[in-house]
């Protein structure tokens, strides 16, 4: 934090980011980048359950934070690869963490899911 920063600023921005970065289609984009340069197609294909329209507007604003590089090749059609940029690349830890914890706590998360529901059906 700087002399300029107020806390609450902080606060904000630091919301912000994490509110970009723990979208779940984010997340799963940076997941996908992880072992190089995807293509549009291919990471429509990767990432299930994703329409194109937010796919467009997932890489965008992971690109406008600095994430992820986009490369228009002059071909015909055109090409655009997608990558992680460095900067991108120091979330993988983070991400991945995140996802193996999901794996392994999922069926414990299922079961208090079906409790909470049951206990709270009319």
């Amino acid at each position: 934090m700087t002399q300029e920063e107020s806390e609450e600023d902080v606060c904000r921005q630091v919301l912000q980011i994490l509110s970009v970065i723990g979208d779940k289609w984010s997340i799963l984009v940076v997941g996908q980048l992880r072992d190089g340069t995807l293509r549009f197609g291919e990471l429509h294909r990767a990432v299930k359950g994703i329409s194109q329209r937010m796919l467009t507007l997932t890489l965008r604003q992971l690109e406008r934070d600095g994430l992820v590089t986009r490369t228009v090749h002059p071909s015909v059609p055109p090409r655009v690869d997608y990558a992680l940029t460095e900067l991108g690349t120091t979330l993988l830890d983070s991400v991945t963490a995140l996802g193996q914890w999901a794996t392994a706590h999922r069926q414990e998360i299922n079961a208090h899911r079906s409790d909470y529901d049951a206990a709270r059906r009319p």
